[in-house]
């Protein structure tokens, strides 16, 4: 696999599909067929899906292909993030969390 070209971004966002109950299998194997789809959660008339993209474009497409399922009812884009793909990479900072006495305390994964 290619590295990302340095300036390349990474989108991450999630929608709320609302459907009728017989979309679940037309929707699940819809979301199979797209690598940057996942299906974070199904239950009864609603599922939630993450995308993962290298551009704002292919998030919408994604919106638009989701909502041309038969029986999908509403795709909502509930979150959207973009990061350059360098960052991903990068350590992140330790947690201070304060506690009840606003005494802060260091926290460590």
């Amino acid at each position: 696999m290619n590295a990302p070209a340095p300036d390349a971004e990474v989108h991450i966002a999630s929608f709320v599909i609302q459907h009728r109950d017989t979309a679940g299998d037309a929707l699940a194997a819809m979301i199979r067929e797209h690598p940057d789809l996942d299906l974070a959660l199904a239950a009864g008339t609603r599922s939630v899906v993450i995308c993962e993209s290298a551009d704002r474009h292919a998030v919408m497409e994604r919106v638009d292909q989701l909502q041309a399922v038969p029986g999908v009812l509403n795709v909502l884009l509930v979150y959207h993030h973009a990061e350059p793909a360098h960052a991903l990479d990068e350590p992140l900072p330790s947690l201070s969390i304060l506690s009840a006495t606003g005494e802060a305390h260091e926290h460590t994964s």
